[in-house]
């Protein structure tokens, strides 16, 4: 049995890079908080994944994939230590967040 490779998700362009990245890092802020327990040091890290991924997003990737990658790849620099969470996990949150905001259902894909 064939299975159809999962289609790229292309983001619209950027339009307002202060305000998506403060979405985002109020939304992953809130997400770290209630996975777990709220913490001070999930406020550093919501604030350096958003700033990856505008970055990234005014350097012109609108690629969910890619803008994923780069998460994980920037975060790995980042202490963990004081955290309930890794680079992976992250970068998972962001893609999960953007996907709902976007209104595609994580679990299959679809819109």
């Amino acid at each position: 049995m064939a299975v159809d490779p999962i289609a790229p998700i292309t983001l619209p362009p950027l339009q307002d890079p202060a305000q998506e990245g403060t979405w985002l890092r109020e939304a992953l802020q809130s997400w770290l908080n209630n996975e777990f327990i709220p913490e001070a040091i999930n406020t550093i890290i919501a604030e350096r994944a958003a700033q990856i991924f505008v970055r990234q997003r005014l350097e012109g990737e609108n690629d969910l994939g890619s803008l994923v990658i780069a998460i994980v790849t920037e975060m790995q620099a980042f202490d963990f230590r004081e955290s309930f969470y890794s680079e992976f996990a992250i970068a998972n949150a962001v893609s999960d967040l953007i996907l709902e905001s976007l209104g595609y259902d994580r679990c299959c894909g679809q819109s």
